[in-house]
């Protein structure tokens, strides 16, 4: 696959219809793309994560949500931001393979954003705009909800195409040794038991 956001864009768009075809936060992950050594996989991979997720922020908002089950849901959260995280860092890495023997221009820039972090604002992008379409569309919303929709699904649409464009010049720097590649690793400490005073006191217990 050419590396340029438009195909980027297109592993999203077809992960995120794959997720609706079931429509459910319980299904299974079938990635299009087979192979874990290729950026298709990874991509396909982020994409259905951020879908899921997408799902579950709804969920947990149902005022009427049994307390219980919320604090699974939140778990559930907390699992799916980090494997989100994983995945961009996963995402980040391929890409500092790919470009970590082109020769460095003199005057190289700095970026304040790796690759991997805004492919994921691209994926998180694929899905405002897919649902404000729906918004669109819905039969039983009112005209005043159907225009708010329209308007704010061109915003959307403006800022996609100029996240696609960024993205493909942020590809083009980097090969060509304009800008430095660089990988970002998140460092969470919350989910790890050892950094986490919380969960390291409930594993001292044991």
């Amino acid at each position: 696959m050419t590396l340029k956001a438009e195909n980027f864009n297109n592993i999203f768009i077809e992960a995120i219809s794959k997720y609706h075809i079931k429509n459910t936060v319980n299904q299974e992950l079938e990635n299009n793309y087979l192979d874990e050594n290729t950026i298709e996989n990874l991509l396909f991979k982020k994409c259905w994560i951020d879908t899921v997720q997408w799902h579950y922020e709804d969920l947990i908002r149902d005022p009427e949500i049994v307390p219980e089950e919320a604090i699974i849901l939140k778990r559930k959260i907390d699992i799916s931001n980090q494997h989100r995280t994983d995945l961009v860092e996963l995402i980040d890495d391929y890409f500092y393979n790919k470009f970590k023997n082109i020769e460095i221009h003199e005057k190289a820039r700095l970026s304040t954003e790796s690759l991997g972090w805004a492919i994921d604002r691209l994926s998180i992008l694929n899905l405002k705009v897919y649902h404000w379409k729906e918004e669109t569309q819905r039969a039983d919303a009112s005209t005043k909800h159907t225009e708010k929709s329209k308007q704010k699904l061109n915003i959307l649409n403006t800022q996609y195409n100029f996240l696609t464009e960024a993205i493909n010049q942020l590809i083009k720097d980097i090969s060509t040794g304009k800008v430095i590649a660089q990988t970002f690793k998140q460092m969470k400490m919350y989910n790890d038991d050892e950094t986490n005073p919380v969960l390291r006191k409930l594993k001292q217990k044991k």
